[in-house]
């Protein structure tokens, strides 16, 4: 499976946790820079980062992917549907939790979301 990153960068040990939790082995972790201006319309600006990343319509719909995705929620929201638009689905997304245990804030794996999965049990709530 491959990750596509939209957050800060994974650790070896995130990485160890997020093949754990979804029983596959991490073929390739592709880091997004989300660095958008405010002032542009935000479409436009996630079609360009998705084309910026080399990764291939056919690879999108071909291969398994998660998705770390970036914290500003406008974002999101709009990265899931061109993703959606691209893959023919929604892919599963890796939720990070803050772990504030030890002296230095850090990041854990809280758990991986089926996003398609979530769409089709929710169309039985229609």
């Amino acid at each position: 499976m491959n990750i596509l990153n939209c957050a800060h960068p994974l650790s070896a040990a995130q990485c160890a946790e997020i093949a754990r939790m979804a029983g596959r082995e991490i073929n390739e972790v592709i880091d997004l820079r989300v660095q958008f201006d405010t002032n542009v319309p935000f479409v436009e600006q996630v079609v360009a980062l998705l084309d910026s990343s080399g990764i291939s319509t056919e690879r999108l719909q071909s291969e398994s992917w998660l998705l770390v995705p970036p914290s500003l929620n406008f974002i999101t929201a709009i990265l899931l549907a061109e993703l959606h638009g691209r893959m023919g689905h929604f892919p599963a997304m890796v939720r990070l939790r803050p772990d504030t245990s030890g002296p230095v804030t850090t990041y854990a794996i809280a758990e991986i979301v089926d996003l398609d999965r979530v769409r089709q049990v929710a169309r039985t709530r229609r």
